[in-house]
């Protein structure tokens, strides 16, 4: 079975692992500024490790450690995690689309776990059936490189001064502006709902009543109106070409 699925294992995971390397050294820098929020949040170095080596998933972690700076419950947090991952559910369909028949489920688990956005954009290039040594290649460098960049960084701010903690804090929001200032200027229906995102946000936070609801329970809950709002508005054109 195995000389089915991958002829050359060897091979197939050294070219993982340099697919791997870029995608690692971009982990570490995003994940130490994650680690400087994870640290305000009051996680110890070993928790962020665990976090980020069980999650691999920035804006999930970030999200889970917003609820656990506000004394959220083991609820809200789950659910909040699973709205910010959702797309994951979506690739890991669109990958299993390209795993060989007869894959053991091992692999599936194993390649499933690994599903990052990074990680998913070099395997799913791949032509033919998906290896699932060429993923594990590349999560080998990818994984560590995000989990011990938190852990620095959670260091990191224990010991820097407060004033530079709070400056490197910043670069995670940075990161998140990477991601939806390119989509908001491609298509003016994305910016219009990151405006209102900001928007509502805001008003949910000095409402009387919103005001009220814990971090989490706020974030669920706008991102699943403003979600199923855009949804219903403005459904993907794709889908509407093949009704």
């Amino acid at each position: 079975m195995d000389a089915v699925l991958c002829p050359t294992r060897g091979a197939e995971f050294r070219r993982g692992v340099k697919a791997g390397v870029p995608i690692a050294l971009g982990y570490f820098a995003v994940s130490f500024s994650l680690g400087i929020a994870a640290r305000r949040a009051g996680i110890t170095a070993w928790q962020g490790f665990l976090f980020s080596a069980l999650g691999l998933a920035s804006a999930g972690e970030y999200a889970a450690f917003t609820v656990v700076a506000a004394a959220g419950t083991y609820l809200e947090m789950a659910l909040v995690t699973l709205v910010a991952n959702a797309r994951y559910l979506l690739m890991s369909c669109a990958m299993s689309q390209r795993m060989a028949p007869g894959t053991p489920l091992i692999h599936r688990l194993g390649m499933g776990y690994l599903i990052t956005d990074e990680l998913f954009a070099v395997t799913i290039a791949q032509p033919g059936y998906l290896s699932p040594w060429y993923m594990y290649g590349a999560g080998a460098v990818a994984a560590p490189g995000w989990a011990v960049g938190t852990s620095l960084g959670i260091l990191a701010g224990q010991l820097l001064p407060g004033r530079l903690v709070s400056a490197l804090s910043v670069a995670l929001y940075g990161m998140f502006l990477a991601v939806i200032v390119p989509a908001a200027r491609e298509k003016r229906v994305v910016a219009v709902l990151v405006g209102a995102s900001f928007l509502l946000s805001w008003c949910a936070g000095v409402l009387p009543g919103l005001s009220a609801l814990s971090a989490g329970s706020r974030t669920i809950l706008l991102t699943l109106l403003i979600a199923g709002a855009a949804a219903a508005l403005r459904p993907v054109e794709e889908a509407r070409d093949a009704e």
